[in-house]
C-alpha cells in the first residue's frame, strides 16, 4: 500500500471536501476543483481528514490509491495556496506580451503565434519571464508545457523558451579549421 495513503490527508480549515459516488469535489478560498472517482478506491471524509483506500487487492487498485491520494492533497493545496510556473524566454527579437485573454509571442517565425489563455488561469508578461498562476495543478502545467513546446530551446545557443531553473546541456559547435 501506498505510504501517502496510509494516514489520512489534513484538511485545511478554510477548505470543505466533499465525495460522492462518481466524484471529489473540493472547495476553498480560490475556487473549486472536481476530480473523478475512481471505482477501485474508496475515498472518506472523516473528523481528521481525507481517507484513501483501496477496494480491491488487485494490482490496478494498489497503483491508484497513492495517484489518488496525491491527487487530493494537490487539490487541497490549490484551492488554498494555488500553483505557478515561470517561463524564460531567450533568443533576438523572441518577446510576448498579454492582450485581454490571448498571449501573443514572437518566436522567429514569419507570423505572430496567438495562444488562448484557459479559463481559470493568470498569466503575467515581464520582460523575458512569464509567470502562469491558478488553481489547478495539472492546468498550470500544461498550458506552460503547451507555451514551452512552440519554441523549445535548442541546443548550440540556448534560444528559446525554457522553464525557469531548467538547465540546457549545451552542445559544441562546428569547429574552425
Amino acid at each position: 500500500m501506498s505510504r501517502l495513503a496510509k494516514r489520512p490527508i489534513a484538511m485545511p480549515p478554510s477548505t470543505e471536501v466533499t465525495v460522492s459516488a462518481m466524484e471529489v469535489r473540493v472547495k476553498g478560498p480560490k475556487g473549486t476543483l472536481v476530480k473523478p472517482a475512481h471505482r477501485l478506491i474508496s475515498i472518506e471524509v472523516g473528523k481528521e481528514g481525507v481517507q484513501v483506500a483501496k477496494k480491491g487487492e488487485s494490482k490496478e487498485a494498489q497503483a491508484l490509491v497513492g495517484t489518488y491520494a496525491s491527487h487530493i492533497m494537490n487539490m487541497l493545496e490549490g484551492v488554498t495556496k494555488g500553483f505557478s510556473k515561470k517561463l524564460l524566454v531567450e533568443g533576438v527579437g523572441y518577446k510576448w506580451d498579454v492582450q485581454g485573454k490571448t498571449l501573443n509571442l514572437a518566436l522567429g517565425f514569419s507570423h505572430p503565434v496567438k495562444v488562448a489563455i484557459p479559463e481559470g488561469l493568470a498569466v503575467k508578461a515581464d520582460k523575458g519571464t512569464l509567470t502562469i498562476e491558478g488553481f489547478d495543478k495539472e492546468a498550470v502545467g500544461q498550458f506552460a508545457a503547451n507555451i514551452r513546446a512552440l519554441k523549445k530551446p535548442e541546443p548550440y545557443k540556448g534560444k528559446g523558451i525554457r522553464y525557469e531553473g531548467e538547465v540546457i546541456r549545451r552542445k559544441q559547435g562546428k569547429k574552425a579549421a
